[in-house]
């Protein structure tokens, strides 16, 4: 979807963000450089209603990391926020690079205190392993960001700002959804139109029959991409409705017995064992492949997921893909934020930049560019979020789909080594899949392994 000018015009007019952080840059433990001090006063407007002089300024690069196959949709928000702060170069790098290998490397850089970008991206599994390194980011709120709360949901601000220490600023959330081929369901004999498909799995067993469906009518194409996506998809369900949290209690206790853990494993083994996963790596070549080909029919579909679906699947595959309901009660996973670590030599900057880009505005400018459902209230509540189609969803509504209910989600707490702990369930649903594990082998060896991460 193309992007508005007239939007990015009203982004600038809420550079009072950055504005703002300028005023209380004055927070910091140093004094800033002079090109520091400078940068956010280009950013906004004079006395007179006109532009800031920049001609003087220092030029400078702000370095942005990211993640995903697709980035987070930010090139029109870069382009106009250079246009207006010429002495501004941003570089974006991590575009295609898989969250688990883009987290790999920011966890050596942030520790070692090199390499990072002056602003990264810090996904809702992995923000809290870097809570007990607050020291190794710049406190948003001491560059004015504890004015901007009533810009995103509140969990979303209480899982970037632990214990008042404003560490990232909300992008995105991951409402639910699952993604399907029509075509696939046409030639199994199922319906396709979404809302009769939705009807289809008001529960995840309901999905599980539509599955051993789809396998009878033997189409030569699976019905699910992977087992870990559902398993993923699932877990932040029924933990949401039940326990509130996953591996890890609200006090960072490690807690394997938590049955919502067991009961998204134990539907999940029953998928693999019906036949019904292609058993693809997610996030792999071989995933993407598969998108291209055609080779399975169901995804679980997090807002952010159809982005990654349209890019890997390519243009010919634009209209083949619609958007149903996900099986269950709602329910939310991933979405990210945007952080500034602190060995940036820019930090006002970066500050001023991650506040740009995660503006009610900019929200709406990303959901457009990319299907990221905001994490902003007043984004979720526009009209150009509210009426969105997906022209390659098959106009797909899909701000009614995801924004449905994305306002009421209830957070689900992720422990320190969330990340590690479930890359060691998914690790061992694969060796399911691919007949190196029994069940019962896989499960402790996942229990094991989370015990010895935890």
């Amino acid at each position: 979807m193309s992007v508005r000018p007239t939007r990015t015009r009203t982004i600038l007019a809420t550079l009072g963000v950055a504005t703002l952080l300028l005023a209380a840059c004055g927070g910091d433990d140093s004094e800033p450089e002079a090109s520091d001090a400078e940068a956010p006063e280009a950013a906004a407007e004079d006395d007179d209603g006109d532009d800031a002089d920049t001609t003087d300024a220092e030029q400078i690069t702000l370095v942005v990391d990211v993640f995903g196959e697709q980035g987070f949709g930010y090139e029109a928000l870069y382009e106009q926020y250079m246009s207006e702060n010429p002495h501004i170069t941003i570089e974006e790098r991590g575009a295609g690079l898989g969250l688990g290998d883009y987290n790999d490397r920011l966890v050596q850089q942030i520790t070692a205190g090199s390499g990072a970008g002056d602003v990264v991206a810090l996904e809702e599994g992995t923000i809290v392993q870097f809570y007990a390194q607050l020291d190794k980011f710049v406190n948003l709120a001491d560059h004015g960001a504890a004015e901007l709360e009533s810009n995103f949901l509140p969990w979303k601000w209480e899982q970037g700002a632990p214990g008042g220490f404003v560490l990232g600023l909300g992008t995105d959330v991951g409402s639910m959804a699952m993604c399907y081929r029509s075509d696939l369901f046409e030639e199994a004999g199922l319906p396709t139109d979404r809302d009769e498909v939705s009807a289809l799995w008001t529960t995840w067993e309901d999905y599980i029959a539509v599955g051993e469906e789809f396998e009878a009518a033997d189409t030569g194409q699976g019905f699910l991409d992977a087992a870990t996506n559902v398993y993923n998809t699932m877990l932040m369900q029924i933990a949401g409705n039940n326990s509130g949290y996953t591996y890890y209690d609200p006090d960072n206790n490690l807690d394997l017995d938590n049955p919502d853990i067991k009961a998204a494993w134990d539907l999940t083994i029953e998928m693999i064992e019906k036949g019904l996963s292609t058993g693809l790596n997610s996030f792999s070549d071989e995933w993407n492949a598969g998108f291209q080909s055609g080779s399975f029919a169901t995804i679980a579909c997090p807002a952010w997921m159809t982005g990654v679906i349209s890019g890997a699947a390519g243009d010919d595959a634009a209209g083949l893909w619609d958007v149903a309901d996900a099986p269950g009660d709602g329910g939310n996973w991933g979405g990210s934020f945007l952080a500034v670590p602190a060995e940036s030599e820019h930090p006002a900057e970066a500050a001023a930049l991650a506040a740009y880009l995660t503006t009610p505005e900019a929200h709406v400018e990303a959901f457009e560019a990319l299907g990221n459902l905001p994490s902003s209230p007043q984004a979720l509540g526009d009209d150009a979020v509210l009426a969105a189609t997906n022209e390659y969803f098959n106009d797909a509504p899909t701000g009614q789909i995801f924004g449905a209910g994305a306002q009421d989600l209830q957070p689900v707490v992720l422990g320190p080594q969330n990340n590690a702990i479930r890359t060691a369930y998914e690790d061992a649903l694969r060796s399911v899949e691919q007949g190196e594990r029994t069940p019962d082998e896989a499960w402790q060896n996942a229990q094991d392994t989370a015990a010895g991460i935890g």
